[in-house]
C-alpha cells in the first residue's frame, strides 16, 4: 500500500527511437509535483538494438520477443538500480513493439513481475491495456503529467507540449480548465525515419545537430504527398505506430544522403503543422520535449508552421532529455492512488480511466 501524501517516484521510458532507457525520479502525490530528483541514461549497445528491432511489429510468443523483452527487462534493471536509494514505487513503461489499439491491442515488452523482484518495490506496469479495452488509443498517455506540469510552471494560457521521439505527439492544455478539457494525439512521424535513414546509409545514430538536413532541399512533391495524408484529416484523440508512416523512407530512396534528411525533417514539421488544425484554440506557445528539441533544422520548420514561439523545454527550466521518464514515475503514483490516467479528449476513452497494473514483490498483485 502506498503511503499518503507525496511520495518518491521512480520512473522508466524506453521509446520508439530505440536508443536507450531513460530513467529519473520525482516527489508527487500523483496530482501536484513537488520537484524533481536524479536521473539517469542508459544506452543500448548494438547487439541490444538489433535484437529489438528484430523484434518490432510481433506480438507476444512470436518469433524474437521474449529476446527483446529479455533486453529490455536487463537495461532497465541494471539503471533502475542506481536511482532506487528513497523511492517508494517505479513506473515500468517497457517497450512497444506493436500498436494496433482497434485491432491486436497494443504490446509493450518487459515483465513488470520480473522487476518488481529484481528492484524489491511496488511496480507499476503495462499502462496502456486497460486504456485500449476500454475503447481507447492506448496512446499517449504523458498528457496527465503535462497539465500537471503546465501548473508547476505557473502557465495561464493555452499552451503546447510537443514530445519530438521516434514519433511526435502533442497535449494541448488550458490551465484554466480540468484535464478532461485537454486534447492529446500523434501528429506523425518525428525521428524515427530520419534516424533510421542516417543509421542504414552513414552508420551514425541520427542527424546531429540538424547538420545533414541544412545541407539538403526538401522534396516537395513527396513533402505534399505526405501532408495530404487520411490520418491528418482524422479528428483526434489518434495514435500511431513507430512504422505507420515507413512508406516515406521508401519514398525518398532516390534522393541524396542529405535531401533526404532535409525532406523526412520537413515531414516531421508538417505532421505537427497539420495536427494544429486540431487544436480547440491557437496556443500561446509550444515547449518541446524529445530528442527532436535538440535538431535545429527540425525546430525552425516546425515554428515556421506554426507561427507562435516553439521552445525546448528548458525555456522553462524542465528536463526534455528525462519528461517521458518523469511521466512514467507521475503515473505510477496515479495508477496507485487510483486517478485517472487518459481521458476521452487524451486517448479516445470512453471514461476517464487509470490504467497499469501494480505488482507487488513477491509476485503480489496490490
Amino acid at each position: 500500500m502506498l503511503k499518503k501524501g507525496h511520495v518518491r517516484a521512480l520512473g522508466a521510458m524506453s521509446g520508439t527511437s530505440l536508443d536507450g532507457v531513460d530513467a529519473a525520479v520525482i516527489e508527487t502525490d500523483g496530482e501536484q509535483i513537488f520537484g524533481f530528483g536524479p536521473s539517469a541514461y542508459r544506452e543500448y549497445s548494438g547487439p541490444e538494438q538489433a535484437a529489438i528491432r528484430a523484434a518490432l511489429g510481433r506480438w507476444p510468443g512470436e518469433a524474437g520477443v521474449a529476446e527483446a523483452a529479455e533486453v529490455v527487462e536487463t537495461a532497465h534493471g541494471v539503471l533502475l538500480e542506481e536511482l532506487l536509494e528513497g523511492v517508494d514505487i517505479v513506473g515500468f513503461h517497457g517497450q512497444t513493439l506493436a500498436h494496433d489499439p482497434h485491432g491486436r491491442g497494443t504490446h509493450q515488452a518487459g515483465d513488470g513481475r520480473v522487476l518488481a523482484e529484481a528492484l524489491g518495490r511496488p511496480l507499476v506496469w503495462d499502462f496502456r491495456s486497460s486504456d485500449v479495452d476500454m475503447g481507447g488509443q492506448g496512446a499517449p498517455l504523458a498528457p496527465a503529467y503535462h497539465y500537471a506540469l503546465a501548473k508547476w510552471i505557473g502557465a495561464e494560457k493555452p499552451l503546447v507540449f510537443l514530445n519530438l521521439g521516434g514519433v511526435g505527439n502533442v497535449t494541448w492544455i488550458d490551465p484554466g480548465r480540468g484535464p478532461e478539457a485537454m486534447v492529446a494525439f500523434d501528429t506523425g512521424p518525428a525521428n524515427a525515419p530520419l534516424n533510421d535513414l542516417v543509421s542504414r546509409r552513414l552508420g551514425q545514430p541520427f542527424d546531429e545537430g540538424g547538420e545533414l538536413a541544412a545541407r539538403g532541399a526538401v522534396e516537395e512533391g513527396i513533402l505534399g504527398r505526405f501532408a495530404a495524408h487520411r490520418y491528418f484529416y482524422k479528428v483526434p484523440p489518434k495514435s500511431l505506430d513507430r512504422d505507420d508512416f515507413s512508406d516515406v523512407l521508401q519514398e525518398v530512396e532516390g534522393l541524396s544522403d542529405a535531401d533526404a534528411a532535409a525532406t523526412l525533417t520537413a515531414v516531421a514539421a508538417a505532421g505537427v503543422a497539420r495536427g494544429a488544425e486540431h487544436f480547440p484554440a491557437p496556443p500561446e506557445r509550444v515547449l518541446v520535449t524529445g530528442g527532436g528539441r535538440n535538431n535545429p533544422v527540425m525546430m525552425a520548420m516546425i515554428a515556421q508552421g506554426l507561427g507562435c514561439p516553439v521552445l525546448p523545454v528548458e525555456k522553462v527550466g524542465l528536463d526534455g532529455d528525462m519528461l517521458e521518464a518523469q511521466a512514467f514515475a507521475y503515473l505510477a503514483v496515479r495508477v496507485a492512488k487510483g486517478l485517472p490516467t487518459s481521458w476521452p479528449g487524451t486517448t479516445g476513452v470512453r471514461a476517464a480511466v487509470g490504467g497499469g497494473v501494480v505488482t507487488e514483490p513477491g509476485g503480489g498483485f496490490a
